[in-house]
């Protein structure tokens, strides 16, 4: 069973600017739990900031000392990836991009619809907004292999 959690505090959003747009913020902290199945479980936790939405963005995570772990960026024609030692690597798409960072998949444009409170449903995954009002958002993905958990703790 793989299980993803996002932890933070707060309930999202500032206005910013993203190539001179503006844009929803929200910061916090996440996890990441992924249970694959002939294989030791994986863990992700991070302070986050997240700018855009599921077609161009920013986000960047950061380390339980707050420095920049790494940042990622996307547009439509492609998806970037900067690590903290400087290393940059390319992607074709942000769910290739996800993928390789996180170490799943993760539905990238319910993601954005769960962090403004709108229950979208996504094929393998469950999502519980049932503290969205405390800042807490929680999916699981049962389907397909392997089980993933997401939880997102926002900042107010």
């Amino acid at each position: 069973m793989v299980t993803l959690i996002i932890t933070g505090c707060a309930i999202p959003r500032s206005a910013n600017t993203l190539n001179d747009v503006e844009v929803s913020v929200w910061r916090g902290r996440l996890a990441v739990r992924i249970e694959p199945e002939q294989a030791l479980s994986q863990a992700l936790s991070a302070g986050f900031e997240l700018l855009g939405d599921a077609r161009t963005g920013k986000l960047t995570l950061f380390t339980p000392l707050g420095s920049t772990a790494a940042a990622l960026s996307w547009t439509p024609q492609t998806a970037i990836m900067q690590t903290s030692n400087g290393d940059v690597r390319y992607f074709d798409s942000l769910d290739a991009l996800i993928s390789q960072t996180l170490g799943t998949e993760i539905p990238v444009a319910a993601l954005f619809a769960w962090l403004a409170g709108d229950l979208t449903t996504v094929a393998g995954w469950q999502a519980d907004l049932s503290q969205y009002a405390d800042g807490r958002i929680t999916a699981r993905r049962s389907a397909p292999t392997p089980l993933t958990e997401l939880r997102l703790v926002l900042e107010k």
